[in-house]
């Protein structure tokens, strides 16, 4: 038996939505919370202590990524992706399988991996459910995931059937390659598209092989909400209830709101740090362009409720002149305030089903943020 890692310490009984305490190797996660991706081993144009700052407690790393460059090997001589990254908390690392569906006009797939062309120099690179395991265990990864074939859309059913199976097949190798000793807790991700029945005959197959977490994968792919939603409570259907849940690349505010409703308890998305490099800022009140002409002589916050570096100390107008002149400035600034808004949304659910809040909080912030 896996060990269990994760208690549930406060519950809403009007919805699935759950505040509770996940344990890894560099300490405790309180969950709901919201993983800043940094892909290569850096969130884009933020450091650690602007990630401490804002309130961060995980972050994403990639394994694909950091297998081509500069190599699991070399990074744990280094001492580990933790300290090659100066981040002291817990990192979780995807296993390379979105890369199994991003890369899919140049890769060449079998029952036994993956082979890839680099995306750096084009040399060949083989990627299988051990060696996922082996280079994430190198790494010193806190939470690794099984490597998973993320199913386009859209799928048939049977394409989605054919991808589910080889999904589950590969969790049973990389369940048997996993040193349940170590450090890392590794977690299994349900596919099976956005067919219901799949759904959760997946998350109930992997359920069975006794993982420390589980994750829901093939999200967000320009599917509708409402089949987004239903794909969702399909595979949390079939999943263990004291067991954490991980909703991968998953969204918008309203997606981290929604997702907490429905029982995950940990997210990742880019857009946060994407859309802030591009001049979007999220807000209770919805995005700010902040390239509209009307900031030009706001000498207002982003947020006047956001007590985060950019808000406190900088206006509108300034951010503007920031982006509009390229200045390196402004991708700082602006990634600080988004995902400072994100982690926001996070630890304010986590504080209301604590004090038996939720739906109050829920009911708030879904109106604020699809207000038009």
């Amino acid at each position: 038996m896996s060990p269990n890692p994760f208690a549930i310490v406060a519950t809403d009984p009007a919805s699935a939505a759950r505040a509770g305490v996940l344990q890894t190797a560099r300490g405790p996660v309180l969950t709901p919370t919201f993983m800043p991706v940094g892909t290569r081993a850096s969130v884009k144009a933020v450091g650690p202590d602007d990630l401490r700052a804002v309130g961060a407690q995980i972050v994403l790393a990639n394994t694909y990524h950091l297998a081509l460059r500069p190599g699991a090997e070399l990074i744990r001589s280094l001492g580990g992706v933790q300290r090659f990254m100066g981040w002291d908390g817990p990192v979780l690392t995807d296993s390379g399988g979105y890369q199994v569906y991003s890369l899919r006009d140049t890769r060449q797939m079998s029952p036994e991996g993956i082979r890839f062309a680099s995306v750096y120099d084009g040399s060949k690179f083989f990627l299988s459910p051990e060696k996922a395991v082996e280079a994430q265990t190198a790494l010193g990864s806190d939470i690794m995931m099984c490597l998973d074939e993320c199913t386009p859309y859209p799928a048939t059913e049977r394409e989605a059937q054919i991808s589910m199976d080889l999904t589950f097949k590969w969790a049973e190798r990389s369940r048997a390659s996993w040193d349940e000793r170590g450090p890392g807790l590794l977690f299994g991700i349900a596919q099976g598209s956005f067919y219901p029945k799949l759904r959760t005959e997946s998350a109930q197959a992997l359920a069975s092989l006794d993982f420390p977490g589980y994750a829901a994968g093939g999200l967000a792919l320009g599917e509708p909400p409402a089949a987004r939603r239903e794909a969702i409570a399909a595979s949390f259907l079939g999943l263990p209830e004291l067991k954490p849940r991980y909703l991968m690349g998953l969204g918008t505010p309203l997606d981290l709101l929604e997702g907490i409703k429905m029982g995950a308890d940990l997210f990742d998305c880019v857009m946060p740090s994407r859309n802030a490099r591009n001049g979007q800022l999220f807000t209770a009140r919805g995005k700010i362009n902040i390239d509209n002409s009307r900031h030009r002589d706001d000498s207002g916050p982003v947020d006047p409720n956001c007590p985060c570096y950019c808000c406190r100390t900088f206006s509108r107008a300034y951010l503007r002149h920031l982006h509009r002149n390229r200045e390196p400035l402004f991708p700082r600034l602006a990634t600080i305030h988004n995902l400072s808004f994100y982690l926001s949304i996070v630890h304010g659910a986590r504080e209301s089903l604590l004090k038996g809040e939720f739906p109050c909080y829920y009911k708030e912030l879904y109106e604020a943020l699809t207000q038009r």
